[in-house]
C-alpha cells in the first residue's frame, strides 16, 4: 500500500483534520503493535505497509510484557500528546482497521493468534465464537 493511500484511509476513518494527525496516530499505534508481534507475521505485515510505517513496525518500542487491549489503548494515550483513553481508542481503531485491510484475512488471523484476547475488536475484525 502506498504512503498517501494508507494515510488517507487512516485520516478518513479517524476523522482527523489533517494528514499529520493521521500520521502521528499511525506512528504510535504501529510502534506499540510491533512490540507485540514477532517472526514471519510481523515481517509479512510490514511488507503490506508503506516503507516508513513498515520500519516503525519492525523497530518497535520495547514492551516488558504483552499489553491487553485496554492497556494498549492506555499506552497509546500516553504517547499521543493531549490524548485521552477515548480518543486513543479512536486512534487505535482507525490505524488498526487500515492495517487489517492491508493485511488480508489469512495474515490477520495469524497476527491475532500472537496477541492477547480482545485485539480482534481493535482491528475491527471480531473473531467468531
Amino acid at each position: 500500500m502506498r504512503w498517501e493511500t494508507f494515510l488517507a484511509q487512516v485520516q478518513e476513518r479517524g476523522e482527523y483534520d489533517s494528514p499529520q494527525e493521521a500520521e502521528r496516530a499511525a506512528r504510535v499505534v504501529l510502534a506499540l503493535l510491533g512490540a507485540h508481534l514477532v517472526g514471519e507475521e510481523r515481517a509479512e505485515l510490514a511488507a503490506d505497509l508503506p516503507e516508513t510505517f513498515a520500519l516503525i513496525l519492525l523497530n518497535p518500542l520495547q514492551a516488558a510484557e504483552p499489553l491487553d487491549p485496554e492497556r494498549f489503548v492506555r499506552a497509546t494515550a500516553a504517547w499521543i500528546e493531549g490524548a485521552t483513553e477515548e480518543t486513543a481508542k479512536w486512534d487505535v481503531g482507525a490505524v488498526l482497521s487500515v492495517v487489517a485491510d492491508a493485511a488480508g484475512e489469512d495474515l490477520m488471523q495469524r497476527v491475532l493468534l500472537q496477541l492477547p484476547p480482545g485485539f480482534d475488536l481493535l482491528f475491527g475484525h471480531p473473531r467468531s465464537a
